[in-house]
């Protein structure tokens, strides 16, 4: 079995939002030749997209071919919104996780969903998160990296964890509105250098800020293996060392006692780093995750793990078993 854990999906059509509230800054969908279309931000171009990031059965046909049992479905990162005004994000969130909604009652052995949230406003975002859960029927949520520059352990933000840890939501992080981003716009930089980078600030701010401390049953899985945490884990752990008084200011735990208590993807696109990322997050905690349907996603999806030469009981665990313990899943829950 596998199930995949990253994947974004957008709705085939939405409301002009900029004539909606009345300003601009967000995404709108340009169809153009059948089963294509540009993703638009204020006349400028952002992306193309395919009929595979909102025709389900596309994405089945896809699933098939690849031998993909479930997808877990979350909405594309830019769409997070957090800039706007919070009554509005609270809107587009609302469409956005109806439509998952939608797609997981239609196909519910194939699909599962994560909402997102107005996380500018504490009480909106506690809101949607219930509704997420109780009335949609999704297994948790996805957040970015930092809202609007606040970094994951800041104050305004735990009750939302907090209450995802009461409801038995999953959190899965992406990495988005990336630091540096204006300095480094040629060469795709952002993506390649920006996003490793955000997700270990996420990480480390959740790490020193003392969020897992608080909130043992939190269950948080990263993106993209993790980004450059597990790379730098070392360099972290030694910064906490021989400062503490600047790294250990709200947790005085050992920053690698935290390797193997949250889950990473496996979305690093090389066997090598696979391998050092089992041994030092674990094979309990890396889930198999592709970014579908986009390129610098994992292409064949899972083929990293089932090359490796991880013993029948790793490949499951990594394939499917670590997905459904994050998302707090009986084991025939898709069956």
């Amino acid at each position: 079995m596998k199930i995949d854990i990253h994947t974004h999906v957008l709705p085939e059509n939405w409301p002009n939002l900029k004539e909606k509230y009345g300003y601009g800054g967000w995404i709108q969908l340009e169809h153009q030749k059948t089963g294509c279309a540009h993703m638009i931000k204020d006349d400028n171009f952002f992306r193309e997209i395919k009929s595979n990031c909102w025709d389900p059965d596309s994405r089945i046909s896809e699933c098939n071919h690849s031998n993909v049992d479930v997808q877990i479905l979350s909405t594309v990162p830019i769409m997070f919104s957090y800039w706007a005004k919070a009554k509005d994000t609270l809107d587009i969130s609302k469409l956005l996780n109806d439509h998952l909604g939608e797609i997981i009652s239609e196909y519910p052995k194939r699909f599962g969903g994560l909402g997102t949230l107005p996380l500018q406003d504490t009480d909106l975002a506690i809101g949607e998160l219930e509704r997420c859960i109780n009335d949609i029927g999704l297994s948790g949520i996805q957040i970015g990296s930092n809202v609007n520059g606040k970094n994951l352990n800041d104050e305004s933000l735990f009750p939302v964890f907090e209450a995802a840890a009461d409801l038995g939501a999953a959190v899965f992080i992406h990495p988005w509105d990336i630091m540096g981003k204006s300095e480094m716009e040629l060469y795709w930089l952002p993506w390649l250098v920006g996003m490793p980078a955000e997700t270990s600030r996420a990480i480390c701010s959740m790490i020193f800020g003392g969020i897992f401390e608080r909130l043992p049953n939190l269950r948080v899985a990263f993106a993209h293996g993790g980004g450059s945490f597990p790379a730098t884990a070392g360099r972290i752990q030694h910064g906490y060392d021989v400062r503490p008084d600047l790294c250990a200011v709200d947790n005085n735990v050992d920053p690698l006692d935290y390797l193997g208590k949250f889950w990473v993807d496996s979305l690093v696109h090389d066997a090598d780093a696979l391998d050092f990322l089992l041994k030092k997050v674990g094979e309990d905690k890396i889930a198999l995750g592709t970014d579908y349907p986009f390129p610098l996603g994992e292409l064949n999806p899972g083929k990293l793990i089932e090359s490796s030469k991880y013993s029948k009981e790793i490949k499951e665990k990594l394939l499917f078993q670590n997905a459904l313990n994050w998302l707090g899943l009986p084991n025939d829950y898709f069956k």
